[in-house]
């Protein structure tokens, strides 16, 4: 009886998609987004405008405007404004005093790409964006790439100081036979930079997911410093 499905939380993976089409057929799988200041709802696919790898349109209602960011080839950091976006934030220090979000606009933290007809590509969090060499580089860009070579392991990507180029990239992945070289080969057939290659990788027997299914980032971040 379902007629479609909607996914959020997490970048809907293109092997999920195909596997998910297989097992049920006719239901249509829809990608959504949304933030818990907003209700959490901010933009989704619908039932016969559904285009895969975006997360859809802005809901009626609710305006949006981009910000650019410095270094990033993308159309900007999306600031959301509506109805169900909330108030404010809660201080730390008095949990009867809150801060009031500025002229009623939320930063998402989200860099996306907005394209012609408003569906929205999103592009990473930004401080998922590592300054390597003076070059701002994506995480999440990289996670594709390892995901472009290895589709049936999962990776995770953060990025550590370092005294050379400011920043360096760290490839977590339950790949057991992962090599950078294979990563580098992949970059050069198809124009991804040198740059957003991990030169360090860390294999493990699983990628540490929270408990609403997304990748732990905090935990890893904190395993590869501890691992310096």
């Amino acid at each position: 009886t379902i007629k479609f499905a909607v996914a959020g939380a997490e970048r809907v993976r293109d092997e999920t998609r195909a596997l998910f089409e297989a097992k049920f057929g006719n239901v249509e799988l829809l990608e959504g987004y949304g933030a818990t200041e907003a209700a959490p709802v901010v933009a989704v696919n619908k039932p016969g405008q559904n285009r895969p790898g975006t997360v859809g349109q802005i809901l009626p209602g609710l305006d949006h405007r981009l910000e650019p960011v410095e270094g990033v080839d993308a159309d900007g950091r999306l600031f959301i404004k509506g109805p169900n976006v909330m108030a404010g934030y809660l201080t730390s220090g008095d949990p009867l005093k809150w801060e009031a979000i500025e002229d009623g606009w939320l930063d998402t933290g989200d860099i996306v790409d907005v394209d012609a007809e408003g569906f929205i590509t999103i592009r990473g969090r930004a401080k998922r964006f590592a300054k390597i060499g003076g070059e701002m580089v994506s995480l999440t860009a990289v996670e594709g790439i390892a995901g472009a070579v290895w589709p049936d392991n999962r990776h995770a990507v953060v990025a550590i100081a370092d005294s050379r180029k400011g920043e360096k990239l760290v490839l977590i992945t339950d790949r057991e036979g992962a090599e950078s070289s294979e990563l580098s080969a992949w970059a050069r057939e198809n124009g991804a930079p040198e740059l957003a290659v991990p030169k360090k990788i860390i294999k493990v027997a699983e990628i540490l997911v929270l408990g609403t299914g997304k990748t732990d980032y905090v935990s890893l971040q904190k395993m590869v410093e501890d691992a310096k």
